[in-house]
């Protein structure tokens, strides 16, 4: 059997139903109508008027995370790069990683022209880059074990509590207006272990302390849990008896204001572990199980860090990497739960725990990015970009009626419209009567 036949058999075997539940998903949960309503100057209806409508925008959140943004070795790489990331991503993941944006105590690295920590850009950088091209900034994370500086003494609980506060307080000051998006504790679950020594983490408040903290300092911002793909894996996942599952559950009926629930996938086995995945992370029913799940938590779930490997830079791994993102894609932008798919690296070569350029180390070997190292497209990105830009777009026209009245149907996102020689802004939303009223 190929490799191509072990990672396919099980969305081969439930082909027709995982079809037919992303296409009727695609329908009810990402699209809805317009009612635009044309009248004159003194407020009769215009009728036969040709409405031209053209989406430039989704409101579904698409993207990737900005750790390379201006880290790359060349002017020439990091023009590329932001050119790349703009045409395709509507959302960033920005690295607010305590030990790297604050390594030494009381000098923190918000500025642009701070000095430079690998993977790392500034939060003043990547939130300019953001705001320019209308892209989304998503803060990534407030608390993660194993990432506070030498300067915060880990086994002393009262200390960590006293500078975590500091740390939330700094933030949500200068940053909480800009980023509607934080997680609030990252891989809290999968540190549960009889290696992890911290006594913050170990203790039965940890989850407690951080979301109410959060809710403080943060009262207006969407606060968000993230957890690591193992959590996925069918030994894992035992529906709402699932140990993620309850650690929500427990402090959502505590009262803790947990907002969003995120959910790594990231395939980070070599390829001679692989066929482990198509039991566990490459089985469309699994897929919509965990996700009909932890939907009935009543919360909205983000798909927060995607690896899809490739391993080799051959055109046959490279097009199952492609084909691998097509089917994944569709299953989560059509789930109804779901408000957001992030892809992790963008860039072959500069992944975690390894030189840049050295591919034979740390997580850099699966080549899990979208571009190969010398940022030439691979078919990953150009899938991606296909997705949203063509395949999940509107581009339609509608025609008043004798009541000045038009209708269309689109992806939920932000439109252009032609009337005459106007062009007229409006936004097509989810979850309201989108009912406009345009006067010429």
């Amino acid at each position: 059997m190929s490799r191509r036949d072990d990672i396919f058999k099980n969305f081969i075997k439930y082909e027709d139903e995982t079809k037919e539940r992303v296409k009727n998903g695609i329908e009810l949960n990402r699209k809805g109508f317009a009612k635009i309503t044309i009248k004159d100057k003194n407020d009769n209806p215009i009728v036969g008027q040709t409405i031209k409508v053209r989406q430039k925008k989704h409101e579904f959140l698409h993207g990737a995370n900005i750790f390379m943004l201006d880290e790359l070795e060349t002017e020439e790489k990091n023009g590329k790069y932001k050119e790349l990331f703009k045409d395709t991503f509507n959302e960033a993941t920005l690295p607010f990683y305590w030990c790297d944006l604050e390594p030494v105590q009381g000098k923190p690295r918000f500025e642009k022209d701070s000095p430079k920590v690998y993977r790392r850009p500034a939060p003043d950088l990547c939130l300019e880059y953001c705001e320019k091209y209308g892209i989304t900034p998503k803060e990534h994370c407030l608390t993660y074990f194993g990432h506070q500086p030498d300067w915060v003494d880990w086994t002393d609980i009262n200390d960590m509590k006293r500078k975590l506060e500091v740390r939330y307080k700094k933030l949500a000051e200068r940053y909480a207006g800009r980023i509607k998006g934080w997680e609030v504790i990252n891989e809290l679950f999968c540190t549960q272990d009889p290696f992890n020594k911290n006594p913050f983490f170990k203790s039965d408040e940890v989850l407690d302390w951080n979301f109410k903290l959060a809710e403080k300092y943060f009262p207006c911002n969407e606060l968000i849990i993230n957890e690591a793909s193992t959590v996925w894996k069918w030994q894992q996942f035992a529906y709402t008896r699932s140990g993620y599952y309850q650690m929500i559950k427990n402090g959502l009926e505590k009262g803790l204001r947990i907002d969003t629930v995120g959910m790594q996938y990231h395939v980070f086995e070599s390829k001679e572990e692989e066929k482990n995945n198509v039991r566990d992370m490459y089985n469309p029913k699994v897929m919509f199980e965990v996700m009909d799940t932890y939907e009935k938590l009543g919360k909205p779930l983000q798909i927060t860090e995607v690896t899809i490997p490739a391993y080799t830079d051959s055109a046959e791994d490279e097009a199952i990497q492609a084909e691998l993102i097509e089917i994944l894609y569709g299953i989560w932008f059509s789930h109804k739960a779901v408000e957001a798919i992030i892809y992790w690296n963008l860039t072959d070569g500069y992944a975690a725990f390894a030189p840049q350029g050295d591919m034979t180390s740390g997580e850099n070997i699966y080549r899990g990015g979208l571009l190969r190292f010398d940022m030439s497209k691979k078919p990953a990105y150009e899938m991606i970009h296909h997705l949203f830009k063509e395949r999940w777009i509107t581009k339609t026209e509608a025609e008043t009626n004798k009541d000045g009245i038009a209708k269309f149907k689109g992806f939920y996102g932000d439109y252009e419209l032609t009337i005459g020689d106007k062009k007229i802004d409006v936004s097509l939303k989810s979850n309201i009567e989108n009912e406009i009223e345009i006067q010429l």
